[in-house]
């Protein structure tokens, strides 16, 4: 890999995880197609894509964590919920027909977008819903069918992962895209890496470094702007990231 590629995939990279990591998910709008388009082949860059994007996580953690922004009880909880839809979508992947799984996929996250957008107040100060057993039940197979998604497919299941949190459980948008860069970026991604490469899937290691790297800085890059950020903004920066994701998927 020359120079001029190799920085191509340190930026591109940088670029899609401080996205992600400001709006609450969306790196593999970028990172994914920009994997395959320096050569691998879909497989191959779905898993190198996952494990790379556990050092966004990574990233993020570190900055949400020194700035004690994070509800442990509820990562907890998100991270027992869809490590178990996580682990049945990367074993399912190959039997889903790509194209039509994406853009279902790009339809419905680009839905979340306008709902968000015309919901002016959404996600601005925090609501306590839902926070009860059966409140929790209900949100959990929802969150578990999100896992699925997150480990079957290539981008879009963090954005999923916001929205629920806020319309679901009341947390403002600043609160669920910390939660959902740490239990959907660090654990989710890693568990689906690992279930990629049992089913079969190979990683590209020569690669990983570089995306590696990138990853984790633009996840605290993002995070960092996140917390001083004002709830609308990250708001903003959600819906852009939805449609962008929605459209790419579709088309």
């Amino acid at each position: 890999m020359d120079w001029i590629n190799s920085l191509a995939l340190f930026f591109g990279s940088l670029i899609a995880n401080t996205l992600a990591s400001l709006s609450g998910g969306g790196a593999g709008l970028l990172q994914f197609p920009l994997l395959i388009f320096l050569g691998l082949p879909f497989s191959v860059a779905l898993a190198t894509h996952k494990v790379a994007s556990v050092a966004l996580g990574l990233g993020a953690a570190y900055t949400h964590i020194k700035g004690g922004t994070l509800n442990w009880r509820v990562c907890c909880y998100l991270i027992a919920v869809g490590s178990i839809g996580v682990v049945i979508g990367a074993n399912i992947v190959l039997l889903i027909p790509d194209d039509i799984a994406q853009k279902l996929l790009g339809a419905m996250i680009l839905a979340l977008g306008v709902y968000s957008r015309l919901k002016k107040q959404l996600g601005q100060d925090e609501q306590l819903k839902n926070r009860d057993t059966k409140g929790y039940i209900i949100g959990g197979i929802g969150l578990t069918l999100i896992g699925i998604i997150n480990g079957s497919l290539t981008a879009g299941s963090g954005l999923l992962v916001t929205l629920f949190l806020v319309r679901w459980f009341g947390f403002t948008y600043k609160q669920a895209v910390a939660l959902t860069m740490i239990c959907v970026g660090l654990f989710w991604n890693g568990i689906g890496g690992i279930a990629i490469v049992q089913a079969g899937a190979p990683i590209y290691w020569l690669w990983l470094p570089i995306l590696l790297l990138s990853s984790f800085i633009g996840g605290s890059l993002g995070a960092f702007l996140a917390n001083r950020s004002s709830n609308q903004l990250v708001k903003t920066a959600f819906e852009i990231l939805t449609f962008a994701v929605g459209i790419k998927l579709l088309i």
